[in-house]
């Protein structure tokens, strides 16, 4: 099986430890989203729950991966959000989930080697589930492993982080991603990967859900509002209706290259009135309100704000 090749050396490192038998008790993978890590996840389980694995790959036919492939692997048991009492869906992981996850680990493994449980996203656990967590990492039992995944682990508590063996993906070099993209089959990669800041998994989606389109009609709304002809109000309407968080990104990148012409003496794209003080404080936030609009706050009030103030 085959892996990106910022994947590589992750893999090997773990691989060599696994056939020393000196794997970590908890994991945490981290690193910006799109990169893979949830299927370097499901790949490193797979390969250790495995009967007869080959290179730390699962073989794919043995009872253990057919019951990995069921969802229906005693052994292994992932954790994400929940459901609240009236089968909404919860925002954060809680701490009766975790409860339930440290008395499953603290049972004999039904098929005599490893039990394993994932929390994704780790970095969603409310301060009283992340406590609760905490027993388990400082008091393992022996042939159980954790394995974390954040796209922001900085949300999580650092005593939760530093009892984890941590595995950062970042982001490769351009001529790295730009070989992966075309690989994978992504047209026109540069100009997806340019919209994605450098990161080849966004670029790959975004150039598959069409995003690129709506990167460019981002900075027309901008380039409109600031020359006074938007609207704001039906911009927020239509932000808010299709992936507000992702068009707040293009917005902040857009923001971004404007800063950068007029620090080299180009003709500045959006044309914004506002000074680079004005600039940057509405960059940042842009990436303020992207966070925002995962809690309880207004999502329209906070677009019509931020737009409000572009304008």
């Amino acid at each position: 099986m085959s892996i990106p090749s910022w994947q590589v050396e992750h893999w090997a490192r773990l691989q060599s430890r696994r056939q020393r038998d000196a794997l970590p008790h908890a994991l945490l993978l981290c690193g910006p989203q799109g990169l893979g890590k949830r299927d370097f996840l499901r790949r490193f389980v797979r390969g250790l729950l495995c009967q007869q694995p080959h290179e730390g790959d699962a073989c794919g036919t043995c009872r253990s991966c057919l019951l990995l492939n069921a969802g229906t692997h005693p052994d292994y048991v992932a954790l994400s959000y929940g459901l609240r009492k009236d089968g909404v869906q919860r925002q954060d992981i809680v701490v009766d989930q975790i409860r339930e996850l440290s008395a499953r680990l603290a049972t004999a493994s039904q098929f005599g080697g490893w039990q394993i449980a994932s929390i994704d996203p780790a970095d969603a656990m409310n301060h009283a589930a992340a406590n609760a967590l905490l027993k388990t990492l400082e008091e393992p039992a022996s042939q159980t492993m954790l394995v974390l995944v954040a796209d922001a682990p900085w949300r999580m508590p650092a005593t939760i982080r530093s009892r984890c063996q941590r595995i950062e993906f970042q982001l490769p070099g351009r001529e790295a991603s730009l070989a992966w993209l075309q690989e994978v089959g992504v047209r026109d990669a540069e100009a997806a990967l340019a919209a994605a800041s450098g990161n080849p998994g966004l670029a790959r989606l975004w150039a598959e859900q069409g995003s690129l389109a709506q990167r460019q009609e981002v900075r027309k709304d901008l380039a409109a509002l600031a020359s006074g002809r938007g609207d704001s109000m039906a911009v927020s309407k239509r932000w808010l209706e299709d992936a507000p968080e992702q068009r707040l990104w293009f917005a902040a990148q857009a923001v971004a290259d404007e800063m950068r012409a007029r620090a080299s003496a180009q003709s500045a794209p959006l044309s914004s009135t506002l000074d680079s003080e004005g600039l940057m404080a509405w960059y940042d936030t842009a990436n303020r309100a992207r966070e925002a609009l995962r809690g309880p706050l207004r999502g329209d009030l906070l677009l019509l704000e931020l737009l409000g103030r572009w304008r």
